[in-house]
C-alpha cells in the first residue's frame, strides 16, 4: 500500500503541491502522474525524457514515459528499507526536459501486518526471593514485531494467576516493555514455581501473537534490593567521543551484608541490542563507557535502563533510566549535487540562462549544517537562490563570447558555518556552441597583384585568402566575384580566360566576397586591383610625314629633305626609338625626326 505527496521545481523556482492516495495490489504501483495537478502533458513526457533520477544502481520505480504512469521497479519490503521507523516515505526526484522540471515525489510505504510478535528467548527463569514485597517489578525482555505503527506490539497479557500481574512501560520507538509486578507475597514453602504464559498481541485486523513461557522459581532469604544515589541521571555527550570514554558513573548500595549487598551493574533487558553496540557498562564501578560510533545525526538522545543487582542467590535488581543527550560537533562536509540542462550552451545566451540546478545538503543540524553556495568570480557564471531551501539555479551573468572561450570548468563551493567549517567542492563543465556571429575577415587590404601582358590564357594569377572566428560551418569560406552587385560566379581560383595587353588596358579592378556557410550567412567584400606589367612586344613603327622628292643643287648644309615619325606602342625603355640612316638625322620631338643634308 502507497500514499504519494508530491511538489514540482520549475527552473524559474515556481513551488507546486499537492497530494494524491492510492492502494494498489501486488508489486506494481501505478499513479498518473500527469494527472496529479502538476501542469504536464502527457504526450509530452516521452519527448521531454520524463525520468525517475536515482543514485541507487536497481531503483525501486521508475516512470513510463508513455503513458506517465509511476511503477515499483522490484519487491519492497518496507521492513528492511524503513526498520522501525512509524514513517516510511520514499523521496524520488524525477526531471523533464526542453525546459527543464525537477518533480519530488514522496513516496510514503504503508505497512501491512505480515509479521508475528517475536519473543527472544521461548522460555524465561526467574529466580524470585519469597521475601519480596508485593510491587516489586521484574523487567522482561520485550517482544518484537518487524512491522511498525498499529501493526506493532500493541498489548501484552499474562496467564490468569493469583500471584503475579503484569503492566506495560511504552519506551517510544524502543517498544513496550513487560514488567512483572509480584501483587501477592511469595511462599515458596507453598509453591516453589510459578508457570507463566506471557502473550504478545499486535494491533493487526484479525491480530497476531506470540508467546514466551515464564518459570518463576521461589527462592528464600536476601530482602533487600540495590538503592540508586539518585533519582534522575543525566549527561551531555559529544558525538564521535572516542571508544573508551568514560560517560557517567552510576552508584548504588545494599543494606543487606555479605554477597546478598555486594552490587554488580548491567544493562537491563529493555536496552535494544543496538544500543549495547553503542554503550558498555563496568560491572563493578558502574561506569559507563562509550563503546561504538555516536554519530548525532542519526539519533541525538538514549534513554538506558541500568540495573544494580546484588549476589544474593535470589537476586534482587533495582532499575534506573539514564539519559545521555549527544551534542552535535560539525563532522558532515556539505554535499553538492548537480542536475544538467545540457552538455553545451550556445554563446548568444542572454545574461541569466540557466545551465545546471545545484542543490546541497549539510547532515548536521544548526550552524554546523547551514551551508553557504557560492562560485568563483573569474567565470562568466553566478548562482540564484530558488525558493525552496538549499537549492540554486546556475546562470549565466554576462555575455558569452566563444571565440575568446569556448570552455568553462566552473568549481561550485559549498561551505557550512561551523567551527572549525567544512566545505566541499564540485566541478561543472560548461561547452559553450558557436553561433555564426563573425563576419570572413581578408589577410591583406588592399589586395594588389602585376601581371604579365601576353599572359597565357588559362594560367593562374593570384590568390586571396580570408579566415572565419567561428566554427565548423558557420567558419567554411567559399569566395566569388561580384559584377553588377551580383554573384558573377563562384571560385576555386583566379584565372585569366583571355590574354591581357598593356598597350589595351593597364589595369583591373574585381570585387570579390567571401561568405560563409552559416545558417544566415555572413559575407565581406574586397576590391582586388591587378596592374599590368608591359612587355616589348610592339616593333618601332615609321612614317615619313614630309618628303621632297628634289632638292636644289644649291641647297645649304643642313636643309630638311624629309620629316620621319617614329612611333612604338609599348611604354617606358619599351616604348623608346632610336634611327640611323645615310642622311644626317636630328631629333625634332618625341616622335620626329628631321632629315637633312650635309
Amino acid at each position: 500500500m502507497f500514499r504519494l505527496y508530491y511538489s514540482a521545481l520549475t527552473p524559474t523556482g515556481s513551488l507546486l503541491g499537492g497530494l494524491a492516495r492510492g492502494r494498489w495490489i501486488g508489486s506494481v504501483v501505478a499513479v498518473l502522474l500527469w494527472s496529479l495537478d502538476l501542469g504536464l502533458d502527457k504526450r509530452t513526457l516521452k519527448d521531454r525524457k520524463y525520468r525517475v533520477v536515482s543514485s541507487n544502481m536497481d531503483p525501486l520505480f521508475h516512470v513510463n514515459q508513455n503513458d506517465g504512469i509511476l511503477y515499483v521497479s522490484r519487491k519492497i519490503d518496507r521492513e528492511e528499507i524503513c526498520e522501525r521507523t512509524s514513517t516510511c516515505i520514499l523521496n524520488l526526484k524525477t526531471v523533464l526536459e526542453n525546459p527543464l522540471e525537477v518533480h519530488y515525489i514522496g513516496v510514503e510505504v504503508l505497512d501491512i501486518n505480515d509479521h508475528f510478535p517475536i519473543f527472544p528467548e521461548k522460555e524465561k527463569t526467574l529466580e524470585i526471593s519469597e521475601s519480596v514485597l508485593p510491587g516489586v517489578r521484574i523487567p522482561l525482555k520485550a517482544s518484537r514485531d518487524p512491522d511498525g505503527g498499529p501493526f506493532s506490539v500493541q498489548h501484552y497479557k499474562l496467564s490468569p494467576n493469583e500471584y503475579f500481574r503484569l503492566e506495560v512501560k511504552d519506551k517510544g520507538d524502543d517498544g513496550k516493555i513487560p514488567i512483572l509486578i509480584v501483587q501477592k507475597p511469595l511462599d515458596r514453602e507453598s509453591v516453589a514455581s510459578h508457570s507463566l504464559v506471557l502473550t504478545a498481541v499486535d494491533g493487526g485486523k484479525p491480530p497476531k501473537s506470540g508467546e514466551m513461557h515464564i518459570v518463576v522459581n521461589v527462592v528464600d532469604i536476601n530482602d533487600n534490593a540495590p538503592v540508586f544515589a539518585k533519582d534522575v541521571y543525566s549527561v551531555s555527550l559529544d558525538e564521535n567521543s572516542p571508544v573508551g570514554t568514560t560517560v557517567i558513573q552510576v552508584n548504588a548500595t545494599d543494606l543487606d551484608e555479605g554477597p546478598n549487598g555486594d552490587v554488580v551493574y548491567s544493562f537491563s533487558n529493555s536496552v535494544s541490542n543496538r544500543l549495547l553496540k553503542i554503550f558498555d557498562i563496568n560491572p563493578s564501578t558502574g561506569e559507563i563507557i562509550v563503546k561504538g560510533l555516536l554519530d548525532y545525526e542519526e539519533k541525538d538522545k538514549y534513554e538506558i535502563e541500568v540495573e544494580a543487582s546484588d549476589k544474593g542467590l535470589a537476586i534482587l535488581t533495582t532499575e534506573k533510566g539514564v539519559i545521555i543527550k549527544i551534542a552535535d560537533m560539525n563532522d558532515n562536509a556539505p554535499e553538492i549535487e548537480v542536475t544538467s540542462f545540457s552538455s553545451s550552451i550556445p554563446e548568444d545566451s542572454r545574461p541569466g540562462t540557466t545551465v545546471a540546478l545545484i542543490s546541497v545538503n549539510d547532515l548536521d543540524s544548526g550552524l554546523n549544517g547551514k551551508v553557504i553556495c557560492s562560485v568563483g568570480e573569474d567565470v562568466p557564471f553566478a548562482l540564484s537562490p530558488s525558493i525552496q531551501d538549499k537549492i540554486y539555479s546556475l546562470v549565466t551573468k554576462s555575455p558569452l563570447d566563444r571565440e575568446k572561450q569556448s570552455h568553462y570548468d566552473i568549481t561550485i563551493t559549498a561551505k557550512d558555518t561551523g567551527q572549525p567549517p567544512l566545505s566541499s567542492e564540485k566541478t561543472v563543465s560548461v561547452v559553450v556552441s558557436d553561433v555564426n556571429d563573425n563576419s570572413p575577415e581578408f589577410s591583406l587590404s588592399p589586395y594588389t597583384f602585376y601581371v604579365t601582358e601576353a599572359n597565357e590564357p588559362g594560367a593562374s594569377v593570384f590568390s586571396v585568402q580570408a579566415f572565419d572566428r567561428d566554427e565548423n560551418e558557420n567558419a567554411h569560406i567559399s569566395y566569388h566575384i561580384l559584377r553588377n552587385g551580383h554573384d558573377d560566379n563562384k571560385l576555386t581560383s583566379f584565372l585569366i580566360v583571355g590574354v591581357i595587353d598593356f598597350e589595351e588596358k593597364k589595369s583591373y579592378e574585381i570585387d570579390i566576397q567571401a561568405s560563409d556557410k552559416g545558417s544566415i550567412p555572413l559575407s565581406t567584400d574586397k576590391t582586388v586591383i591587378i596592374k599590368v606589367v608591359d612587355l616589348n612586344d610592339n616593333p618601332p613603327e615609321i612614317e615619313v610625314t614630309s618628303f621632297s622628292k628634289s632638292v636644289p643643287e644649291d641647297s645649304r648644309t643642313g636643309t630638311t629633305v624629309a620629316l620621319i615619325s617614329v612611333t612604338d606602342l609599348d611604354s617606358d625603355l619599351n616604348g623608346k626609338c632610336s634611327l640611323t640612316g645615310g642622311g644626317h638625322l636630328r631629333r625634332y620631338g618625341d616622335r620626329f625626326w628631321p632629315f637633312v643634308q650635309y
